[in-house]
């Protein structure tokens, strides 16, 4: 009888601790310890695109799941600054005491101010880095950090400041873990970009450019996880709910908050897994088409790719290797080309549209020749390989073309779309703790 008590004891004890690590699996980070992920974010806040300020609320929201270590401010164009982060904390701070009441941990107003810094507010120059900031100085420092933790840099943005960092501190590179919501923001900072994947091809890097497509609304769709988010479940939810209404109408755009999903469910150390931020594949690559003069409709570049003009013109003595001098009109919207000696001009340029696009190419310079022509733009990233395409390592990873994972002809955008109800459903019952109602 002794024996038989003992035995059913051990049992449930096993029984107890087998559901005990099963619990613990399907924990929100899953794949990782109970220690919190560092992260730091680049943020273009308050620059071309408002709707990092929506991301900004969702950080600071579920900010009890994180160690946010920086909130950097990069805008390489538009009038983005600091300030506007600081500006979020205060909202931020108005709501604090109500959602304290229903979940703790949350990062306080006087932890996240000191993690304000300032970046680069312009484009890098050609060589894809300029002079030091506070905000790459901050990358630096906080990737020096004597703590085994990876840094998880989420840039909504260019990448200046990372690539600043690097340049100035090439050993934090096997520290960091990048997730960078490519896309549009490649072109505003192609430069940049360009000087990682050359100088940096082992970085740890997954380049979305068309899988975060599948968390944006649907316009069209007028469900409470769609257009009707706001009028459901934000419009009265206290002071981020006010400031909300400020972007897009309230309408949840959300372009950069994939990357903050990422780090929220799932194993951010394998990218190739699905997790509330999409899941990805590898890349040996990313392609750069080269063109030596005009190209025309028969000349055909990779969406998000790289574009290279390399163009002769005028031998100009006094010029400085690398000024701004030439300038591409491509969809309305002006671009810098580069003087790179002995009557070269090099303009790279990246684009998401497809098609065949029209531009012209102009130049201060004296007897340089105004250029008109196009380039057609295909919808694909598993091309044949170029010699010109920018070769990276096996931890560079991108977003999946297989058919199945096309989602409104967005590359990968499947992946994202398949957890977004999941996510603005987890995400409603925090605007509900700030319902004034």
């Amino acid at each position: 009888m002794r024996h038989s008590i003992r035995f059913s004891l051990i049992f449930l004890l096993c029984v107890f601790f087998s559901m005990h690590i099963a619990t613990g699996r399907n924990c929100r980070h899953q794949g990782m310890d109970t220690q919190k992920p560092r992260v730091l974010i680049s943020s273009d806040i308050g620059g071309t695109d408002p709707d990092d300020n929506q991301s900004v609320a969702h950080l600071l929201m579920y900010s009890n799941e994180f160690d946010i270590e920086g909130l950097v401010s990069s805008p390489s164009f538009g009038d983005g600054h600091k300030g506007e982060f600081l500006r979020m904390i205060d909202i931020y701070e108005k709501d604090l005491p109500k959602l304290s009441q229903h979940i703790g941990g949350l990062m306080t107003p006087g932890q996240l101010r000191p993690l304000v810094k300032q970046g680069r507010q312009s484009e890098a120059p050609a060589c894809g880095y300029g002079e030091p900031t506070e905000g790459s100085d901050w990358i630096v420092r906080q990737a020096r950090k004597d703590d085994p933790r990876p840094l998880y840099i989420l840039v909504w943005g260019c990448l200046e400041d990372v690539a600043q960092a690097l340049h100035d501190a090439p050993d934090i590179a096997s520290k960091l873990r990048v997730y960078w919501i490519g896309g549009p923001n490649k072109k505003w900072g192609v430069n940049a970009y360009c000087y990682i994947a050359e100088n940096f091809p082992d970085l740890w890097m997954i380049e979305n450019n068309t899988t975060y497509r599948g968390f944006i609304y649907d316009s069209k769709n007028p469900d409470e996880w769609n257009a009707g988010f706001f009028e459901h479940h934000i419009k009265d939810a206290g002071n981020l709910g006010r400031d909300f209404a400020a972007y897009y109408k309230g309408n949840p755009k959300l372009g950069d908050t994939p990357s903050l999903l990422y780090m929220l469910k799932g194993n951010p150390e394998n990218p190739g897994q699905q997790s509330w931020g999409g899941k990805f594949v590898r890349t040996s690559h990313t392609p750069r088409s080269i063109f030596h003069g005009a190209t025309t409709a028969q000349d055909t570049a990779q969406i998000c790719g790289i574009i290279e003009w390399q163009l002769q013109g005028p031998v100009v003595d006094g010029l400085p290797i690398d000024s701004a001098c030439i300038t591409l009109n491509i969809r309305n919207q002006k671009w810098k080309g580069y003087y790179k000696g002995n009557g070269l001009y090099v303009l790279r340029h990246s684009t998401y549209y497809t098609g065949t696009l029209d531009y012209t190419i102009t130049s201060t310079v004296k007897g340089f020749q105004p250029i008109t022509g196009q380039i057609t733009i295909a919808n694909t990233w598993d091309a044949p390989q170029k010699d010109t395409d920018l070769k990276v390592g096996s931890q560079w990873w991108t977003d999946s073309y297989a058919p199945e994972d096309y989602w409104h002809n967005c590359a990968g955008a499947r992946n994202q779309y398949c957890v977004r109800e999941e996510i603005m459903r987890d995400w409603a019952k925090r605007w509900e703790w700030l319902n004034d109602n």
